[in-house]
């Protein structure tokens, strides 16, 4: 399984480490994905944050939430929720997204359940986050999947990033990448 390291900026002051520290940690354990989550920042301090992450890291880098900064990285991250905001429908949210950020940028969506997944094959995806496998400390209100993500993950044409809980050592049927977050820090 390939190691996607989520980097949340509450967690980042939260353990006191710096961009470097993680972005190190995050190659120190192979990853091949580091997202950018900051949902508290002004546009010009998640823009800095960005362009550091891109300069230490030699991996795809991806920014969650932000479509108007996606050029300075790999690509897009957009929960459900977030995805009402670009469109009346998921389909007309990724089709709005997509041109926003161009086709060859990568584009993720995060899924919590066979519906979502349904929907999420019919779009033009890059990969889908499915979670939470465990209980989180950063997304309190988050369904717990636990042993029924590998065999949703199964039900997705496009790879299965694992999200929530999930750590270095879990191997989860049917998922490409584990998206690590606050284990990093440990």
């Amino acid at each position: 399984m390939k190691i996607y390291a989520l980097l949340d900026e509450a967690s980042l002051q939260k353990f006191g480490w710096n961009t470097k520290q993680f972005v190190e940690r995050a190659k120190n354990v192979g990853a091949q994905i580091i997202q950018y989550r900051n949902k508290n920042g002004s546009l010009k301090e998640i823009k800095s944050r960005l362009q550091e992450i891109v300069s230490l890291f030699d991996g795809i880098v991806i920014v969650n939430d932000y479509p108007e900064l996606a050029h300075l990285c790999h690509g897009l991250h957009v929960g459900q929720e977030d995805l009402k905001n670009f469109g009346a429908t998921s389909h007309e949210a990724v089709l709005t997204l997509k041109k926003k950020i161009g086709d060859s940028r990568w584009l993720g969506i995060s899924t919590h359940n066979a519906e979502e997944i349904e929907i999420a094959n019919t779009l033009p995806l890059n990969y889908i986050g499915l979670g939470a496998y465990r209980n989180t400390n950063t997304k309190s209100d988050a369904r717990v999947l636990g042993d029924e993500l590998p065999r949703l993950a199964a039900l997705s044409r496009h790879p299965v990033a694992a999200i929530g809980g999930v750590t270095l050592s879990d191997k989860i049927d049917n998922v490409t990448y584990l998206v690590i977050g606050s284990a990093l820090y440990r």
